[in-house]
């Protein structure tokens, strides 16, 4: 995307552009945006931005007569530069101590005189327009654009003879329809509008500090946000935190308040401080003492039927609360986030309930001991949280270029809290999430995963002074021979990763498509009970993905209470591996089945889990064989009489090589291990494990998990990176939806009723406008959306207008504006074209960098197709046949060769009904509101 002080010819640019000769065709879209322009003889208004500079002479036809160069001497050298203001002697002489004494005491002094003036010399300048929006979403019914009595853009009461819309530009917009793509460069070019608008507002002739202080409290905005989202983050994570730990320990028992003052919502943790070994604990009581079970086989059964009841009901839970109340809290929530980042809406993914069915369903699906984790869920919770108090401030609720940003630096916070890695949340945040991330969002990020791990480490939930219960330090550092395990880590972590992926996928088509299997919630119950079944008979598998990764991470000589086992007296053996490498093996198995399901669930910890399963029986192998052969030549630089392999490195080590090759990772997950561990003498050996699990896994698919996801899904996400989506050779003419299969509207011709059936009949996104069917020089290009809108508005209060009126795309000079419809203010006039003859790398190196909706194609004016996002998306993806085949693209064409009120045959945007249905299944979320008015609606947010 591009930053906001990029200005293009483009859709929804807002530069100097060029109005329409009044038989109203059109000039096409390829002049210099900065070149001359052409006026309307009816239309006496001007550029809104004016990026030549101040011009009081503007308002004056005469003036701009004045500046035509046609109208100068032709034997001079012709320029289209614009004339320098003249100005006396006298006056110029006097204007730079003048603008300087106004700029230090903010009045306006005007330096001209004259012998007939009767007033001061120093008059201040007229209070500027009032500020006014162009966002539809503040105005119930919009008034006639250009009629008597209303409001320009410029923000001035039209008289006989003021400024009105009917100039070229993006058109006015209203609010993006669900799983619909933004308009980047309009969100951006609104923004400078508001900023410029905001500038004029708070110029205050005798109180300039006050100006200051108005346009510093707007930047502020986004600090708010922030800073209250870093807070909510905190708090939330650790409450998730308490209520996961205390569920997960209602399994095996409970803390009983008869003893050393402990009470019932006391975790075992909690309950046992002070304690250096929990099994010597009074205060907390196991089911099978509860239900007076015989120590043995009796009491192994009853607590493993408390322990199978538990967790199923956990996930029970869990299961109906994402089905009834938020059906968007499923899953890890990040490949979603990735494309709404990337410029797409997807209502209520972002609401009230989302937040609420997303924390409590994780903290009961985590409870359950199925294999998934809370840190890439708590990246959504962290989104939530800030798009809920982006409703604070109307300037970034209603721009969507905006509040990306804010979610972008928001999502931080979430991995902050995962990991207690601030700087790691930053880097996951710019390498993974981001589609747009300016150097502004990346001290952003930074303020607020700091401040959400300031409040994490002021709750304290563990009660330990660790922001997550596996960080760990080491006092022993690395030799150089172990760079041979650690590679050979890193080569399983890319295995690893790419067989999960594969296997995660074909389970998901699987499940998709197999019309005998239960139920979303009955699929839930059925792998909670074989997880529980599967993990509580291995004692590696029955404690949390927590509990596990923080004792295999641990070094032994820190260990204190050993719930494994892995430290005790000849705890080095080969039963030990192949226990460790046998619950790795089948935790493989539950996480790609869990993966997946209709709950909360990540699958960041359960890699961990599994690459440290696996690292630390490497690491106990090398403590055996270097223990076994001390002389052996690697091992010579050892020192005798202390321990020369630490296993909890390689634990750690394994964990990042497994995340790396499920993800693809790099930078943000050193990161993450440096800041869990302390440790600054293990970056390197992370790295070259991180590296080479990349690479492993590249070779099986340059789809990371969430990557691949969003293609499962089918969400039109257009990735920067162009070596994970090699791009076809070809020109656009070959993809392109050519004019013959366009659905266009005419510039003249139609009513009110006739566009309404048109709206009626076909479901497309939106229709190019042409002069003609048979010139086809194209006009603009207009939104579902802003034509209904229109539609809808005139014919209600105050216009009122009847079905049979007329309206129009184009100028027309004998057209009575209180009696037709001119729809030109809701028309992008100057939409993004390209020659036809371009090629696909360039058409797609558009929507990438600018984050396009669609793209125009026309020949010297002449319209000739039409490229929309999704269908990039569908070509780059290789699913073009089935796009074809399935007939759901928004590729189909119109009824007949020739239309009502002058349609020609033919599509609008791609995005038609069809295919959204594919995308999302929300099916009875209910309509949008601004409030929590029922369980099944998330209401208020375009998110």
């Amino acid at each position: 995307m591009p930053p906001p002080s990029t200005m293009n010819n483009g859709a929804s640019s807002s530069g100097p552009s060029t109005s329409r000769p009044p038989n109203g065709q059109g000039y096409g879209n390829n002049a210099s945006p900065y070149g001359p322009s052409y006026s309307d003889p009816h239309d006496e208004g001007t550029d809104e931005l004016d990026l030549l500079g101040d011009d009081d002479d503007d308002n004056d036809p005469t003036a701009l007569l004045g500046d035509d160069p046609l109208q100068t001497d032709l034997s001079s050298p012709l320029t289209f530069k614009r004339k320098q203001k003249h100005a006396s002697n006298s006056n110029s002489f006097l204007s730079q101590p003048a603008r300087l004494l106004s700029a230090l005491t903010g009045r306006a002094f005007n330096t001209s005189s004259s012998s007939s003036q009767n007033t001061h010399d120093h008059q201040p300048p007229p209070a500027p327009p009032p500020l006014t929006t162009t966002d539809p979403s503040t105005h119930p019914l919009h008034p006639i654009p250009g009629g008597p009595g209303t409001t320009t853009k410029d923000g001035n009461n039209n008289g006989p003879h003021d400024r009105d819309w009917h100039t070229e530009g993006p058109g006015r917009r209203v609010g993006y329809e669900d799983l619909t793509a933004i308009d980047w460069i309009f969100e951006y070019t609104k923004e400078r509008q508001r900023q410029r608008a905001l500038h004029a507002h708070t110029l205050h002739p005798g109180f300039p500090l006050l100006g200051h202080i108005q346009r510093l409290l707007d930047a502020s905005q986004v600090w708010v946000v922030l800073i209250l989202s870093g807070l909510a983050v905190g708090a939330l994570a650790a409450g998730i935190d308490v209520a996961t730990d205390w569920l997960g320990d209602v399994k095996y028992g409970f803390c009983s308040g008869d003893v050393d003052g402990g009470r019932f919502y006391l975790g075992r943790t909690a309950c046992c401080l002070g304690y250096d070994d929990s099994s010597q604990c009074r205060g907390w009581r196991r089911w099978g003492e509860v239900f007076g079970a015989r120590a043995g086989g009796g009491r192994w059964v009853v607590e493993g039927g408390v322990y199978l009841v538990l967790a199923t009901t956990f996930a029970l839970s869990a299961a109906v609360m994402v089905q009834e109340y938020g059906v968007y809290a499923k899953h890890s929530g990040i490949p979603e986030i990735k494309t709404v980042l990337g410029g797409f809406v997807i209502r209520r993914f972002l609401g009230w309930w989302t937040l609420i069915t997303k924390s409590l369903g994780l903290v009961l699906a985590v409870a359950s001991g199925m294999w998934l984790g809370k840190e890439g869920p708590l990246v959504h919770v962290a989104c939530c949280c800030a798009n809920l108090f982006t409703k604070l401030f109307p300037s970034i609720n209603n721009n969507e270029a905006r509040k990306r940003e804010v979610l972008s630096a928001a999502a931080a916070s979430g991995i902050s809290v995962a990991f207690g890695s601030p700087i790691g949340g930053v880097l996951f945040s710019l390498e993974q999430l981001s589609y747009y991330f300016p150097d502004k969002t990346m001290w952003q990020s930074f303020v607020c995963a700091m401040t959400a791990a300031m409040v994490l480490q002021a709750f304290d939930p563990f009660r330990s002074g660790k922001l997550v219960m596996y960080q760990v330090t080491y006092s022993s550092s690395w030799h150089g021979f172990e760079l041979v395990p650690f590679v050979l880590l890193g080569i399983l972590g890319g295995i690893y990763g790419g067989l999960f992926i594969k296997a995660n996928m074909r389970i998901a088509r699987w499940r998709k498509s197999t019309a005998w299997l239960p139920g979303p919630i009955a699929q839930v119950v059925i792998v909670a009970c074989l997880t529980a079944l599967i993990n509580y008979p291995n004692r590696y598998m029955r404690s949390g993905n927590s509990d596990l990764v923080s004792n295999l991470f641990s070094e032994c000589s820190k260990l204190l209470d050993d719930q494994f086992g892995l430290c005790d007296t000849g705890a080095a053996s080969a039963a030990t591996i192949i226990l460790l490498i046998f619950a790795a093996l089948l935790s493989f198995c539950l996480a790609a089945i869990t993966f997946g399901l209709e709950i909360p669930a990540g699958i960041i910890l359960p890699s961990m889990a599994i690459g440290a399963l696996t690292g630390r029986a490497i690491g106990i192998i090398m403590e055996i064989w270097q223990h076994n052969h001390p002389k052996f030549i690697a091992f010579h630089t050892c020192e005798p009489d202390i321990p020369c392999i630490t296993p909890g490195t390689y634990a750690i080590i394994g964990a990042a090589a497994a995340l790396a090759g499920v993800t693809r990772m790099t930078v943000s997950i050193v990161v993450i291990m440096f800041e869990l561990t302390g440790a600054l003498t293990y970056v390197l050996p992370i790295m070259v494990a991180v590296m080479v699990s990349k690479w492993v896994g590249d070779a099986f698919s340059r789809r990371g998990i969430y990557e691949s996801w969003i293609h499962f899904a089918e969400y039109p996400f257009l990735d920067n990176s162009e070596e994970t989506t090699p791009i076809p050779d070809i020109p656009t003419a070959q993809i392109m939806t050519r004019i013959e299969d366009l659905f266009v509207l005419t510039a003249a011709g139609h009513t009110i009723s006739s566009l309404s059936a048109i709206l009626d009949a076909h479901p497309y996104r939106g229709f190019p406008v042409v002069s003609d069917p048979r010139d086809a020089i194209l006009l603009g290009y207009i939104s579902r959306a802003e034509l209904a809108y229109t539609l809808h508005a005139a014919t209600q209060p105050p216009r009122s207008l009847p079905p049979e009126t007329e309206a129009f795309f184009a100028h027309q000079p004998l057209a009575d504006p209180r009696a037709t419809l001119d729809l030109r203010p809701w028309m992008d006039q100057t939409p993004l074209t390209l020659p036809s003859a371009s090629r696909l790398h360039l058409a797609v190196s558009y929507f990438q960098k600018l984050g396009l909706r669609y793209v125009l194609f026309v020949d010297r004016g002449v319209l000739q197709g039409l490229l929309t996002k999704k269908d990039v998306w569908y070509v780059l993806n290789g699913a073009e046949e089935t796009r074809r085949t399935s007939g759901t693209a928004g590729g189909g064409v119109g009824d007949g060769d020739m239309g009502m009120g002058g349609v020609a045959r033919g599509e609008g945007e791609g995005e038609g009904e069809g295919e959204s249905a594919g995308l999302l299944r929300a099916g009875g979320l209910g309509d949008d509101g601004d409030s929590m008015t029922s369980p099944g609606v998330d209401g208020g947010s375009i998110l």
